[in-house]
């Protein structure tokens, strides 16, 4: 791979490289820290690179594997830190530019707009945009293949409680995104009466594949 020269991407556009050579930046390192970040046990989500001048930002975003809950905790954030920092030092196709390095984690209200990110989110309660249909409020029993099961929440007045709905599966291809609703306690896996049986993909009460 031949090795970026910063200092002729400024030149050529002005005080800093531009968007698409920043995102092409990003691609790079994105494939370049991907198998450090794996051996942590960890999933590299996102790379994004901004420039000043000759200056670097890289901001990484490492989460979870899609099948382990919770988040990712401090200490394996500072642990992931140190090690992106000695590969990106070591890193054969860089200018030895300065660099800032940031790592975080994905919010508990990221944009679900992957099928991973879904998978992360089972059994929890999530605000839908879909094009087939309004905007709705469900809860993720499962996720497959080819897209989500969801037991919706139905319309009610106000001050009245919330009704469920049928299970309904909607394709991936229909789904434009999804938020986590946060919620104040988590429905209890146990809790969720299941009446169907998930035809692949993960569910919330394990029978799945």
């Amino acid at each position: 791979m031949t090795k970026p020269d910063r200092s002729k991407m400024a030149a050529r556009s002005g005080n800093s490289p531009s968007a698409a050579e920043a995102i092409a930046e990003a691609q790079r390192l994105h494939a370049f820290l991907a198998p450090t970040v794996a051996a942590a046990n960890l999933y590299l989500e996102d790379v994004k690179v901004h420039f000043a001048g000759a200056h670097r930002t890289v901001s990484i975003i490492v989460d979870l594997p899609e099948d382990e809950a919770g988040g990712v905790g401090l200490d394996a954030i500072s642990s992931i830190s140190r090690e992106l920092s000695d590969a990106m030092d070591t890193d054969p196709n860089d200018d030895g530019s300065a660099y800032d390095l940031e790592i975080s984690s994905p919010g508990a209200t990221r944009p679900l707009t992957e099928p991973r990110h879904w998978r992360r989110a089972l059994g929890r309660m999530a605000k839908v945009n879909a094009s087939d249909r309004e905007n709705f409020m469900g809860r993720i029993l499962a996720v497959e293949e080819d897209g989500v099961l969801f037991r919706p929440e139905l319309p009610v007045k106000k001050g009245m409680k919330a009704k469920q709905g049928e299970p309904e599966k909607i394709l991936f291809a229909v789904i434009r995104r999804g938020v986590v609703e946060l919620e104040f306690a988590r429905l209890d896996e146990a809790e969720l009466d299941l009446e169907f049986e998930p035809t692949g993909g993960n569910a919330v009460d394990g029978e799945g594949n």
